[in-house]
């Protein structure tokens, strides 16, 4: 089992796609067809226990939001429950037989790319470009460097935290079959279920949860202390 190598290749108009980025594209639509069929029936007056549930899970978003980022920052709910629902989803991929797209260092790109611009635009928004830029030279104007550097390097710690941890969980998971598999064919089935308990289950919760604090705690910190 080659940890490194795709689980299948689809070629689209002469574009070679791997397993993970179509992994990836099949969790969302699945959330957007589940998210349709959960709130299309939602009601004011009557409501089921399903819809009160939905709401229970929202008001845990928001106070997380409320909590961590203040009064301002409730169009944020809906980005940071996506963004846990999602990435916490593709974590646990591991557990189903596919290994967690978050392992290919393009799809975790791909989500700080978007925490990124996310931080910067809502420190534009709240500040303006001037006090944005500003921003840069406090406290003095020989930050700027350092500013600018802290400002790079946080995206790429984010994505490489997110990617190290998932790739060495699949790395892990894959030498352990190998090595069940040298004992026997049957040991790959019930042993399995404690390593895979940790570095599926529990280290793909944690990072879901870190990167989804972190990124949050960001965009707080950029637009109002930076």
């Amino acid at each position: 089992m080659n940890v490194f190598a795709p689980l299948f290749t689809v070629h689209i108009f002469g574009f070679a796609i791997d397993s993970d980025i179509v992994t990836q594209w099949g969790v969302m639509v699945v959330l957007i067809i589940v998210g349709f069929i959960l709130t299309r029936k939602l009601s004011v007056d009557k409501p089921s226990k399903l819809q009160v549930g939905i709401e229970m899970a929202y008001d845990m978003v928001a106070g997380l939001v409320s909590d961590n980022m203040g009064e301002g920052y409730e169009g944020y709910v809906a980005f940071v429950g996506t963004l846990g629902i999602y990435l916490g989803i593709l974590n646990l991929c591991g557990l189903i037989g596919f290994g967690p797209p978050t392992r290919n260092l393009s799809v975790v790109v791909g989500f700080t790319l978007i925490t990124f611009f996310l931080i910067h635009y809502n420190a534009i928004k709240r500040k303006g470009i001037g006090g944005y830029l500003g921003s840069y030279a406090q406290p003095y104007a020989a930050m700027i460097p350092i500013n600018i550097m802290e400002a790079i390097v946080f995206p790429l710690s984010l994505a490489l935290r997110l990617f190290g941890n998932m790739l060495a969980a699949a790395i892990v998971m894959s030498l352990v079959y190998i090595g069940l598999g040298h004992i026997s064919m049957f040991a790959q089935f019930a042993i399995p279920v404690l390593p895979h308990s940790f570095f599926d289950l529990f280290d793909g919760i944690i990072q879901t949860i870190i990167f989804v604090m972190l990124t949050i705690i960001t965009i707080k910190i950029q637009a109002d202390n930076h």
